[in-house]
């Protein structure tokens, strides 16, 4: 069911510290799959926090603030003509940066490990390495930084029939090589890999013609491969409905969770959202019933955006959430690219929410209307979010009332009631350069936000803010 919006805004927001701030644009060539968005990370037992910023063309840096956003340190991370950011993370004791290298002899992946306390450059590691015609290898790295596993691709005849792959920890010592191998699969999309805190590896597969949600479990210590297997497409009212678009989550760091939305195979139009909880450590796998996307859910997102669809279009998953009360919210954004030198606009968030039984219990319609130039792209538009306690809190840059600025809403896990837009009062620039770089955005407790906006002057540059909400 939808539920209505709360009037009581949140906690008034309090800007307590700023800093200049270093920044130069990142231009994508898939915006729609960015790499790295997330490029503030929290320290734990601390409010400091590391941050990775684009210098130039040919360097990034890692920095870490204090609490008091005092530089601690930098250790700059160069990019030579081929290379390109591919992830970044962080252990208890190193910031991990690794980036893809390619040239006429090959390419690989290369992780560049920092030291947390003096922000010293470690020994690199080249990992996955692979030939110039081969797909581009893949890393994974754990939630909490301890465990990265890297893989290359075996292919023949351009299907891909095996992972070569390598568990490292999170010192970057090789624990295990292995193979993933799908020779028995038949065709499927390519596979994904998650590793947990553990060291637990998932490997995640939609097979049989794009309807099936398969994911392997292996552990080093184990021969035995588990499998989960579910089917979320199908032949309904005569139609053949296929995953359109997905999202694979490890919530704690060790349960994995997937979101689909399934759509019509030979119109696109959009049929049903399923999230499905593959559970090893219980042995069970729960398939929440789906949720429809009917006529009267497209009337209802005319209703509540003021729009005039005549077809839900360019909605894609972007966000699986657990919150304290292991309420599950999954979050979709309608974003669009609206020509080649048009703007690229991020529109209504379609929201939903499960209980902890798995039971979807309530969705939400949250309409804005955000605008930047081709060449910014998605980096300052769109949202951020985070689970803080039982909530999820949503910051966006809109213009409300003829103000620009960041706004924060929060949404209930266990209701799904949604507060109104809370200015957060930094003035933020309204033109057409770099205003708010949403990757920098993050939360290092309930009640403190790190963001990097520009004011309205014209001639000021980027700036870090740390805000403190009462």
């Amino acid at each position: 069911m939808a539920v209505a919006l709360l009037q009581a805004p949140p906690a008034k927001a309090q800007r307590v510290r700023s800093t200049p701030f270093a920044y130069v644009p990142e231009h994508s060539e898939d915006p729609y799959n960015q790499r790295v968005h997330i490029k503030t990370l929290t320290l734990p037992g601390s409010q400091d926090f590391i941050i990775l910023s684009h210098r130039s063309a040919s360097e990034y840096a890692v920095e870490r603030y204090d609490a008091d956003l005092k530089k601690l340190w930098t250790a700059t991370v160069p990019v030579a003509p081929g290379e390109s950011m591919e992830a970044f993370a962080r252990n208890d004791q190193q910031a991990l940066v690794v980036l893809h290298h390619s040239d006429e002899t090959g390419q690989h992946l290369l992780i560049q490990p920092v030291d947390l306390k003096t922000g010293q450059k470690l020994s690199a590691k080249k990992v996955a390495e692979g030939g110039t015609q081969e797909r581009r290898p893949g890393i994974s790295i754990s939630p909490d930084g301890t465990q990265l596993v890297a893989w290359r691709y075996v292919t023949r005849d351009a299907q891909i029939k095996s992972l070569t792959a390598a568990h490292y920890d999170r010192q970057l010592s090789k624990l295990k090589d292995r193979t993933y191998d799908f020779r028995d699969l038949g065709s499927f999309f390519s596979p994904s890999v998650h590793v947990a805190n553990d060291g637990t590896q998932y490997v995640a597969l939609i097979g049989d013609d794009n309807q099936k949600l398969t994911v392997r479990r292996y552990r080093d210590q184990e021969a035995d491969i588990k499998v989960m297997a579910v089917t979320v497409g199908g032949v309904f009212g005569g139609k053949k409905v296929t995953v359109r678009d997905s999202q694979w989550r490890l919530l704690d760091g060790q349960t994995l969770y997937a979101a689909t939305i399934c759509a019509d195979y030979a119109s696109g139009e959009y049929h049903s959202l399923k999230l499905v909880k593959f559970d090893f450590a219980a042995a069970d796998m729960k398939f929440a019933p789906e949720f429809k996307f009917t006529p009267e859910y497209l009337a209802e997102t005319n209703k509540l955006t003021g729009a005039s669809y005549k077809r839900l279009d360019d909605i894609y998953l972007s966000d699986v959430v657990r919150t304290e009360d292991q309420n599950v919210v999954v979050i979709a954004e309608h974003k669009a690219e609206e020509g080649p030198d048009a703007p690229v606009r991020a529109r209504e968030l379609h929201v939903f929410g499960y209980n902890e039984f798995q039971s979807p219990t309530w969705h939400q319609i949250i309409a804005k209307n955000q605008a930047a130039p081709i060449t910014e792209s998605f980096t300052g538009i769109g949202y951020r979010a985070a689970p803080i306690g039982n909530d999820v809190q949503v910051v966006t840059l809109e213009k409300l009332k003829e103000k620009t600025d960041l706004y924060l809403r929060k949404i209930g896990g266990l209701a799904g009631t949604v507060t109104e837009p809370k200015a957060l009062g930094l003035n933020v620039a309204n033109d057409q350069q770099v205003a708010y770089v949403k990757d920098f955005t993050a939360w290092l407790d309930g009640k403190t936000m790190i963001v990097v906006t520009r004011p309205s002057k014209k001639s000021a540059a980027l700036q870090l803010n740390k805000l403190v909400f009462k």
